[in-house]
């Protein structure tokens, strides 16, 4: 028995879809694009039966209901289009409990008397069998006896009909729900039954399906389209009861949903599922689960789950091109692909799409390049294919500004870096050290254009006017260009950054329309200027009288270039005091101010700049997190896998020096960790692909053993001269990387 089927409730459409299928036939045109939720013939016992004797439907003929034997008569294929339910407007909502029976009636009294039927008598609610302590003592009792009957009766019963379920678990069996803050449910006593039913013997379990096999996965399939095609309002109700799950029993839910497409993309015996042509629609339903589950977990201040939960890998293995080309030809409507539903997609899948969909761009504009010079019966040259960057060292910031402006209509091509005056030909290198090089100037403090907050370690825009904003375009569109090319960059920017880049994901069409703007909490500015977050949290829990304790108005205060300027956050605010009644407008409109308002032509000018390289539909698919993580790489590393990974030039994996190292670098702390990252490649963090995708080196240095290691990171590549002990080794090694700067941006 699942989570999802532990909770009925008779408002919830598993009774109400049966009972009343042509009320909302109408208003629900989606849901016609579905399989039938029952054939005709078992509509009328889905629900509250209103036959001649008057009698209560069982469970145990809704399962039967949708049986395998009826699947080829049931099923059509599957739109995967869901409405994200409104969540800001939840309290508004309508009660949405109207009773079936009601309903019935007013149907009936509006119909013409021939056509009337006569009103049958109400049917008898059970009482509710029994409670959580009856429960809980026949248990005990069974540690005794060995004897089962009590606790088996009870499941049989219990789960016999939707009014017994509703008799044992709702607190109130007759009350409807209309709250999102309380299902009605009694979750203690439903967890407590769940619980210990996984440890009954198995002849209990099989009349309790809990999902967790595929045996019983046509029944579960059933049930996951119940609740995907729930009306929005009730979308609401159990988002809301979602989120208030215990973080186990919600990871609980969610694997098994991913467990469920997994099985069913990659049956392990496919006898044992009906032919995918079938039942097209059980992944759509489990996706739309998972939307109901994902947004709940948004939804909590501190999510139950890390996002990346939510990922399925199986979905690497599939054509993931044909979803994003699917997704891109038909939307959200008419066909389903897992685009539509990115939470399910990990970092590396989406990777790979952004990857593939760059290298398509690439290979169109090369190709348009090369029609456009054999039209004009020009030459071909092979420079043409790429982005030729050509750029003087002691220059280099004006150098590229100039190359990347004259060249816009190349961004999407290869990049190719040349520094003048020297020989050699870009084999990745010196991309990549063009990259280190730049983002170090563009960073330095001196420069002006962004702070550097030493509490946060990162780096935020300078609010400093300025009359040309092109140099922001610059460092956009070198971000650009390193998602582009599948390099790391040593960048620290605050989350709440990738989250104003993503927004809107799409340049919008009108150049009216602000971008960069995003909504701003105090948890944001908290990972930009921690303390001054902190006063502004205890302005909000003040307890005493704000306006004359803190003595402060609607206008805040910066230094520029040694001047100190005045803002108002809202007209006339230098006059309007902040009080106990106005300090949350104020927090907010203070913390807008620094994070939007005020650095917002700096902000326009780095998104214009990211998005003229990275014009991409599949930027739709990532989490700000995610942009992070293909900007900067990931902060979690697995130095076992590097040394599966690293290679040797000069030495063996066997050499001693060898497992010296490797026996030292296991050993160290984190932070000594990446600073040898930082030290060997220029950022201490790895790269989507993990640890492999560094191609790490390490080189014999034939020097005196007397000398540092010495790192070429344009390489990634560590050179280490054969030192003859452990402790030795260590010593050099912590020297070289903790007093190095090497392209640091402190």
């Amino acid at each position: 028995m699942s989570e999802a089927g532990r909770v009925p409730s008779p408002a919830t459409p598993l009774v109400v879809a049966a009972a009343a299928p042509e009320e909302r036939k109408g208003k629900e045109p989606e849901r016609e694009k579905l399989p039938p939720i029952v054939s005709a013939g078992a509509g009328a016992t889905a629900g509250l039966d209103r036959g001649a004797k008057g009698q209560i439907s069982t469970f145990s003929s809704f399962i039967s209901a949708i049986s395998p034997k009826k699947e080829a008569a049931e099923n059509r294929s599957s739109p995967a289009h869901l409405v994200f339910p409104n969540i800001k407007n939840v309290r508004d909502q309508p009660p949405i409990c109207l009773d079936v029976r009601q309903k019935q009636r007013v149907s009936m009294d509006a119909s013409s008397s021939e056509m009337k039927a006569p009103v049958l008598p109400e049917p008898i609610l059970p009482i509710q069998p029994k409670t959580m302590k009856d429960f809980q003592e026949d248990v005990e009792k069974v540690k005794s006896s060995g004897d089962w009957k009590a606790v088996h009766d009870f499941y049989l019963t219990t789960f016999d009909s939707f009014p017994e379920l509703n008799a044992a678990f709702k607190k109130d069996a007759t009350a409807s729900f209309n709250t999102i803050e309380d299902s009605g449910i009694n979750a203690k006593f439903v967890n407590a039954v769940y619980d210990t039913l996984l440890n009954t013997p198995q002849d209990i379990q099989k009349t309790n399906p809990q999902f967790n096999n595929t045996s019983t996965y046509v029944i579960y399939a059933h049930l996951l389209r119940q609740i995907a095609t729930l009306v929005e309002a009730d979308h609401h109700f159990l988002v809301h009861w979602f989120k208030k799950l215990s973080q186990k029993r919600f990871k609980q839910l969610v694997e098994r949903l991913l467990q469920f497409i997994s099985l069913r993309l990659f049956p392990a015996k496919p006898e044992e599922f009906p032919p995918i042509t079938k039942c097209s629609w059980w992944i759509p339903s489990a996706a739309k689960v998972l939307a109901l589950l994902n947004t709940a977990n948004n939804l909590v201040h501190l999510p139950l789950i890390p996002y990346t939960d939510f990922y399925n890998s199986t979905l690497d293995h599939i054509d993931l091109m044909e979803e994003y080309h699917t997704w891109q030809n038909f939307g959200n409507s008419h066909r389903f692909s897992f685009c539509q539903y990115p939470f399910v997609i990990s970092i590396a899948a989406k990777k790979i799409i952004i990857q593939r969909d760059s290298e398509q761009q690439m290979i169109n504009i090369a190709r348009q390049s090369l029609v456009d010079k054999v039209s004009r019966r020009q030459r071909p040259d092979m420079n043409m294919l790429f982005l030729n960057m050509k750029v003087r060292r002691t220059h280099l910031v004006s150098d590229s500004l100039d190359e990347l402006t004259r060249k816009r209509a190349d961004l999407k091509k290869k990049l190719k870096v040349t520094f003048v005056g020297e020989a050699g030909l870009d084999m990745g290198g010196l991309t990549k050290e063009w990259f280190l090089l730049l983002i170090r100037q563009i960073f330095h403090p001196d420069y002006g254009m962004f702070t550097y907050h030493k509490d946060s370690h990162c780096h935020w825009f300078s609010s400093f006017k300025c009359d040309n904003y092109s140099e922001f375009r610059l460092v956009g569109i070198l971000m650009g260009l390193a998602v582009y090319n599948s390099i790391t960059l040593d960048i620290r920017f605050p989350p709440c950054c990738y989250k104003k880049l993503l927004s809107p994901p799409i340049i919008p069409s009108d150049q009216n329309i602000p971008v960069g703007i995003c909504s701003v909490t105090v948890d944001d500015l908290c990972q930009i200027m921690p303390e001054l977050a902190h006063g502004l949290s205890e302005l909000l829990s003040h307890e005493g009288n704000v306006e004359e304790d803190f003595y402060s108005t609607f206008q805040v205060f910066q230094e520029e270039f040694g001047i100190i300027k005045s803002y108002n956050l809202k007209p006339g605010g230098d006059k309007i005091s902040v009080t106990n009644q106005n300090r949350k407008e104020y927090v907010q409109l203070y913390t807008d101010f620094l994070l939007n308002k005020s650095i917002y032509k700096q902000f326009a000018a780095f998104y214009y700049g990211f998005h003229s390289v990275c014009a991409s539909n599949a930027l739709m698919l990532l989490r700000p997190e995610e942009v992070e993580i293909l900007v900067c790489g990931s902060p979690d590393l697995d130095m076992h896998a590097l040394q599966r990974s690293t290679q040797y030039d000069g030495y063996a994996k066997t050499d001693l020096t060898i497992k010296y190292f490797w026996d030292v670098v296991l050993g160290f702390p984190l932070d000594l960790q990446k600073k040898l990252l930082h030290f060997t490649t220029g950022s201490d963090r790895v790269p989507v692909g993990g640890m492999a995708d560094l191609n790490f080196k390490i080189s014999k240095n034939e020097t005196s053993t007397n000398w540092l290691p010495v790192a070429h990171t344009c390489f990634n590549q560590l050179c280490l001269p054969p030192y003859k002990s452990k402790k030795d080794l260590k010593q050099k090694l912590i020297i070289g990387i903790s007093n190095s700067e090497g392209f640091g941006l402190e």
